[in-house]
Protein backbone atom coordinates (compact mmCIF):
# COMPACT_ATOMS: atom_id res chain seq x y z
CA UNK A 1 0.00 0.00 0.00
CA UNK A 2 3.05 2.10 0.35
CA UNK A 3 3.75 1.94 -3.43
CA UNK A 4 0.57 4.86 -4.56
CA UNK A 5 2.48 7.00 -1.65
CA UNK A 6 5.53 6.58 -4.10
CA UNK A 7 3.69 7.40 -7.26
CA UNK A 8 2.50 10.55 -5.47
CA UNK A 9 5.91 11.47 -4.93
CA UNK A 10 7.58 11.17 -7.98
CA UNK A 11 4.87 13.47 -9.10
CA UNK A 12 5.36 16.01 -6.92
CA UNK A 13 9.54 15.49 -8.26
CA UNK A 14 10.78 13.26 -5.87
CA UNK A 15 12.87 10.88 -7.33
CA UNK A 16 11.66 7.32 -7.18
CA UNK A 17 15.32 6.14 -5.99
CA UNK A 18 15.26 8.74 -3.35
CA UNK A 19 11.86 7.51 -1.71
CA UNK A 20 12.41 4.35 -2.06
CA UNK A 21 15.81 4.27 -0.49
CA UNK A 22 13.85 6.82 2.51
CA UNK A 23 11.28 4.26 2.84
CA UNK A 24 13.47 1.36 2.70
CA UNK A 25 11.35 -0.32 -0.28
CA UNK A 26 13.32 -1.83 -3.74
CA UNK A 27 12.31 -0.49 -6.45
CA UNK A 28 11.99 -3.50 -9.12
CA UNK A 29 8.81 -4.24 -7.26
CA UNK A 30 7.22 -0.92 -7.03
CA UNK A 31 7.66 -0.60 -11.22
CA UNK A 32 5.92 -4.37 -11.41
CA UNK A 33 3.15 -2.85 -9.53
CA UNK A 34 3.17 0.52 -11.47
CA UNK A 35 2.87 -1.38 -15.28
CA UNK A 36 -0.43 -3.67 -13.22
CA UNK A 37 -1.66 -1.78 -10.28
CA UNK A 38 -4.47 -4.29 -9.87
CA UNK A 39 -3.28 -7.54 -10.24
CA UNK A 40 -6.26 -10.56 -11.83
CA UNK A 41 -6.77 -12.56 -8.44
CA UNK A 42 -7.38 -9.07 -6.76
CA UNK A 43 -9.95 -7.84 -9.27
CA UNK A 44 -11.20 -11.29 -8.81
CA UNK A 45 -11.68 -11.27 -5.16
CA UNK A 46 -12.82 -7.43 -5.70
CA UNK A 47 -16.02 -9.16 -7.59
CA UNK A 48 -16.44 -11.97 -5.41
CA UNK A 49 -16.49 -9.39 -2.62
CA UNK A 50 -18.77 -7.21 -3.81
CA UNK A 51 -21.44 -9.70 -5.07
CA UNK A 52 -21.02 -11.30 -1.06
CA UNK A 53 -21.96 -7.32 0.20
CA UNK A 54 -24.66 -7.29 -2.52
CA UNK A 55 -26.86 -10.40 -0.95
CA UNK A 56 -25.47 -9.56 3.09
CA UNK A 57 -27.13 -5.99 2.70
CA UNK A 58 -30.56 -7.44 0.92
CA UNK A 59 -30.34 -10.69 3.66
CA UNK A 60 -28.25 -9.80 6.64
CA UNK A 61 -29.97 -13.14 8.41
CA UNK A 62 -27.78 -15.00 5.64
CA UNK A 63 -24.90 -16.69 6.64
CA UNK A 64 -21.73 -17.21 4.39
CA UNK A 65 -23.05 -20.44 2.42
CA UNK A 66 -26.34 -19.20 1.86
CA UNK A 67 -24.30 -15.55 0.55
CA UNK A 68 -22.36 -18.00 -1.88
CA UNK A 69 -25.18 -19.08 -3.60
CA UNK A 70 -26.50 -15.52 -4.34
CA UNK A 71 -23.29 -14.74 -5.19
CA UNK A 72 -23.41 -17.70 -7.58
CA UNK A 73 -27.01 -16.92 -9.31
CA UNK A 74 -25.11 -13.49 -9.57
CA UNK A 75 -22.66 -14.82 -12.13
CA UNK A 76 -20.06 -14.86 -9.16
CA UNK A 77 -19.36 -18.18 -8.60
CA UNK A 78 -16.82 -19.39 -5.60
CA UNK A 79 -15.99 -22.15 -3.17
CA UNK A 80 -17.64 -21.98 0.59
CA UNK A 81 -14.52 -21.70 2.35
CA UNK A 82 -13.47 -18.52 -0.66
CA UNK A 83 -17.09 -17.11 0.95
CA UNK A 84 -15.87 -17.62 4.51
CA UNK A 85 -13.10 -16.12 4.04
CA UNK A 86 -13.64 -13.02 2.57
CA UNK A 87 -16.98 -12.60 5.09
CA UNK A 88 -14.70 -12.99 7.80
CA UNK A 89 -12.69 -10.45 6.90
CA UNK A 90 -14.89 -7.86 6.12
CA UNK A 91 -16.97 -8.71 9.17
CA UNK A 92 -20.08 -9.75 7.04
CA UNK A 93 -22.06 -12.38 9.81
CA UNK A 94 -25.51 -13.48 9.95
CA UNK A 95 -27.42 -11.63 12.12
CA UNK A 96 -28.62 -14.94 13.92
CA UNK A 97 -24.78 -16.06 13.58
CA UNK A 98 -23.93 -14.54 16.69
CA UNK A 99 -25.63 -14.79 20.65
CA UNK A 100 -26.60 -11.34 21.68
CA UNK A 101 -27.99 -10.75 25.26
CA UNK A 102 -31.70 -9.92 25.67
CA UNK A 103 -30.84 -6.54 26.59
CA UNK A 104 -30.84 -3.14 24.62
CA UNK A 105 -31.93 -5.50 21.26
CA UNK A 106 -32.33 -3.35 18.70
CA UNK A 107 -33.77 -3.62 15.45
CA UNK A 108 -32.32 -1.73 12.24
CA UNK A 109 -33.10 2.06 11.54
CA UNK A 110 -36.83 2.20 9.37
CA UNK A 111 -36.53 3.04 6.01
CA UNK A 112 -40.01 4.64 6.07
CA UNK A 113 -42.23 6.76 8.83
CA UNK A 114 -45.26 5.15 10.28
CA UNK A 115 -48.04 6.84 8.07
CA UNK A 116 -50.62 4.75 9.71
CA UNK A 117 -50.29 5.19 13.41
CA UNK A 118 -52.75 2.22 14.21
CA UNK A 119 -55.69 3.71 12.02
CA UNK A 120 -56.52 0.71 10.21
CA UNK A 121 -58.93 2.28 7.92
CA UNK A 122 -59.60 2.42 4.28
CA UNK A 123 -62.23 4.21 2.30
CA UNK A 124 -61.82 2.16 -0.71
CA UNK A 125 -59.39 -0.57 -1.80
CA UNK A 126 -55.64 -0.09 -2.68
CA UNK A 127 -55.20 2.57 -0.12
CA UNK A 128 -53.98 0.94 2.73
CA UNK A 129 -51.96 -2.71 3.05
CA UNK A 130 -51.10 -4.24 5.97
CA UNK A 131 -47.66 -7.02 5.75
CA UNK A 132 -45.78 -9.41 7.81
CA UNK A 133 -44.19 -12.78 7.87
CA UNK A 134 -45.11 -15.55 10.23
CA UNK A 135 -43.71 -19.37 10.21
CA UNK A 136 -44.71 -22.72 11.51
CA UNK A 137 -42.56 -26.22 12.16
CA UNK A 138 -42.86 -28.99 10.27
CA UNK A 139 -40.73 -32.45 9.96
CA UNK A 140 -38.76 -31.35 7.25
CA UNK A 141 -38.55 -27.91 8.90
CA UNK A 142 -39.70 -24.39 9.05
CA UNK A 143 -42.15 -22.78 6.48
CA UNK A 144 -42.69 -19.23 5.72
CA UNK A 145 -45.53 -17.24 4.94
CA UNK A 146 -45.08 -13.58 4.24
CA UNK A 147 -48.88 -12.33 3.33
CA UNK A 148 -50.22 -8.72 1.87
CA UNK A 149 -54.02 -7.92 3.54
CA UNK A 150 -56.06 -4.89 2.04
CA UNK A 151 -57.46 -3.43 5.65
CA UNK A 152 -60.67 -2.03 3.38
CA UNK A 153 -62.14 -5.50 2.75
CA UNK A 154 -59.71 -7.35 5.31
CA UNK A 155 -58.69 -9.70 2.07
CA UNK A 156 -55.02 -11.39 1.26
CA UNK A 157 -54.37 -9.97 -1.67
CA UNK A 158 -51.17 -11.72 -1.85
CA UNK A 159 -48.98 -13.83 -0.08
CA UNK A 160 -45.58 -15.85 -0.94
CA UNK A 161 -44.59 -19.36 1.07
CA UNK A 162 -41.13 -20.40 1.18
CA UNK A 163 -38.43 -22.55 2.71
CA UNK A 164 -36.70 -19.47 3.55
CA UNK A 165 -37.31 -15.89 5.42
CA UNK A 166 -35.48 -14.01 2.57
CA UNK A 167 -36.14 -10.78 1.04
CA UNK A 168 -37.34 -12.80 -2.25
CA UNK A 169 -40.50 -13.56 0.17
CA UNK A 170 -41.70 -10.14 0.96
CA UNK A 171 -41.11 -8.75 -2.35
CA UNK A 172 -42.61 -11.95 -3.92
CA UNK A 173 -45.70 -10.98 -1.58
CA UNK A 174 -46.40 -7.53 -2.52
CA UNK A 175 -45.67 -8.39 -6.03
CA UNK A 176 -48.62 -11.39 -6.30
CA UNK A 177 -50.81 -8.68 -4.72
CA UNK A 178 -50.11 -5.90 -7.38
CA UNK A 179 -50.64 -8.73 -10.27
CA UNK A 180 -53.83 -9.64 -8.75
CA UNK A 181 -55.25 -5.66 -8.46
CA UNK A 182 -53.94 -4.66 -11.99
CA UNK A 183 -55.55 -8.14 -13.64
CA UNK A 184 -58.59 -6.81 -12.35
CA UNK A 185 -57.89 -3.20 -13.72
CA UNK A 186 -57.25 -1.70 -10.53
CA UNK A 187 -54.37 0.78 -9.50
CA UNK A 188 -52.28 0.42 -7.29
CA UNK A 189 -50.06 3.41 -6.98
CA UNK A 190 -50.18 6.18 -3.91
CA UNK A 191 -51.24 2.67 -2.14
CA UNK A 192 -49.60 2.62 1.58
CA UNK A 193 -47.87 -0.79 2.61
CA UNK A 194 -47.61 -1.15 6.15
CA UNK A 195 -44.80 -3.90 7.96
CA UNK A 196 -42.67 -3.93 10.85
CA UNK A 197 -39.03 -3.24 10.75
CA UNK A 198 -37.90 -6.95 9.71
CA UNK A 199 -35.15 -6.82 7.73
CA UNK A 200 -37.60 -8.58 4.94
CA UNK A 201 -39.17 -4.79 5.03
CA UNK A 202 -36.22 -2.83 4.77
CA UNK A 203 -33.66 -4.40 2.47
CA UNK A 204 -33.46 -3.04 -0.97
CA UNK A 205 -35.27 -5.46 -3.09
CA UNK A 206 -38.68 -4.65 -1.32
CA UNK A 207 -38.63 -0.75 -1.08
CA UNK A 208 -37.21 -1.34 -5.03
CA UNK A 209 -40.36 -3.45 -5.46
CA UNK A 210 -42.59 -0.52 -3.81
CA UNK A 211 -41.29 2.04 -6.16
CA UNK A 212 -41.81 0.34 -9.07
CA UNK A 213 -45.24 -0.20 -8.12
CA UNK A 214 -45.60 3.73 -7.10
CA UNK A 215 -46.55 2.40 -4.12
CA UNK A 216 -45.56 4.08 -0.38
CA UNK A 217 -44.03 2.00 2.69
CA UNK A 218 -44.72 2.39 6.52
CA UNK A 219 -42.75 0.54 9.34
CA UNK A 220 -44.32 0.55 13.04
CA UNK A 221 -41.37 0.71 16.03
CA UNK A 222 -39.88 -1.38 16.95
CA UNK A 223 -41.42 -4.30 19.59
CA UNK A 224 -44.49 -2.83 19.35
CA UNK A 225 -46.96 -5.15 18.03
CA UNK A 226 -49.92 -3.45 18.16
CA UNK A 227 -48.40 -1.04 15.30
CA UNK A 228 -49.68 -3.63 13.09
CA UNK A 229 -52.78 -5.34 14.93
CA UNK A 230 -54.81 -5.90 12.37
CA UNK A 231 -51.99 -8.07 10.21
CA UNK A 232 -51.43 -10.15 13.51
CA UNK A 233 -55.22 -11.02 14.02
CA UNK A 234 -55.20 -12.76 10.23
CA UNK A 235 -52.21 -14.46 11.71
CA UNK A 236 -53.58 -15.11 14.63
CA UNK A 237 -57.08 -16.83 12.48
CA UNK A 238 -54.64 -18.82 10.84
CA UNK A 239 -52.49 -19.87 13.72
CA UNK A 240 -55.74 -21.48 15.02
CA UNK A 241 -57.84 -22.97 11.91
CA UNK A 242 -54.85 -24.22 10.27
CA UNK A 243 -50.82 -24.15 12.06
CA UNK A 244 -51.87 -25.71 15.01
CA UNK A 245 -54.73 -28.17 14.42
CA UNK A 246 -52.33 -31.05 13.97
CA UNK A 247 -48.86 -31.85 13.39
CA UNK A 248 -47.37 -31.25 9.90
CA UNK A 249 -45.15 -33.77 7.91
CA UNK A 250 -44.19 -32.17 4.74
CA UNK A 251 -43.60 -28.85 4.00
CA UNK A 252 -45.61 -28.74 0.93
CA UNK A 253 -48.28 -30.33 2.82
CA UNK A 254 -49.10 -27.27 4.99
CA UNK A 255 -48.34 -25.08 2.48
CA UNK A 256 -51.79 -26.90 0.68
CA UNK A 257 -53.24 -26.82 3.34
CA UNK A 258 -52.39 -22.76 4.27
CA UNK A 259 -53.45 -22.03 0.40
CA UNK A 260 -56.59 -23.81 0.36
CA UNK A 261 -57.53 -22.02 3.57
CA UNK A 262 -57.13 -18.79 2.50
CA UNK A 263 -58.66 -19.18 -0.65
CA UNK A 264 -61.45 -20.86 -0.11
CA UNK A 265 -62.41 -20.51 4.13
CA UNK A 266 -60.88 -17.53 4.80
CA UNK A 267 -62.29 -15.15 1.55
CA UNK A 268 -65.38 -17.16 0.52
CA UNK A 269 -66.87 -18.64 3.52
CA UNK A 270 -65.84 -16.99 6.81
CA UNK A 271 -68.38 -14.12 7.76
CA UNK A 272 -66.92 -10.86 9.21
CA UNK A 273 -68.85 -8.65 11.56
CA UNK A 274 -66.52 -5.66 10.89
CA UNK A 275 -67.72 -6.20 6.86
CA UNK A 276 -71.76 -6.54 7.91
CA UNK A 277 -71.46 -10.55 7.88
CA UNK A 278 -70.22 -10.58 4.68
CA UNK A 279 -67.16 -12.33 3.33
CA UNK A 280 -63.90 -10.60 2.10
CA UNK A 281 -64.95 -11.37 -1.19
CA UNK A 282 -68.64 -10.38 -1.32
CA UNK A 283 -67.63 -7.36 0.45
CA UNK A 284 -65.54 -6.29 -2.24
CA UNK A 285 -68.24 -7.11 -4.98
CA UNK A 286 -71.08 -5.27 -3.39
CA UNK A 287 -68.91 -1.98 -1.98
CA UNK A 288 -65.82 -1.96 -4.46
CA UNK A 289 -67.67 -0.51 -7.35
CA UNK A 290 -69.98 1.80 -6.33
CA UNK A 291 -66.70 3.63 -4.77
CA UNK A 292 -65.12 3.05 -8.05
CA UNK A 293 -67.74 5.33 -9.87
CA UNK A 294 -67.82 7.71 -6.67
CA UNK A 295 -64.00 8.18 -7.68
Amino acid sequence: MIYPLVRELAADGIAVAVTCRVLKIARQPYYRWLANPVTTAELEQAYRANALFDAHRDDPEFGYRFLADEAADASEPMAERTAWRICSDNGWFSVFGKKRGAKNKRSGPPVHDDLVERQFLAQAPNQLWLTDITEHETGEGKLYLCAVKDVFSNRIVGYSIDSRMTARLAVDAVSSAVARRRAVGESVAGCVVHSDRGSQFRSRKFVRALGIAEMVGSMGRVGACGDNAAMESFFALLQRNVLDRRPWSTREELRIAIVCWIERTYHRRRRQVRLGKLTPVEFEAIMAKPTLRVA
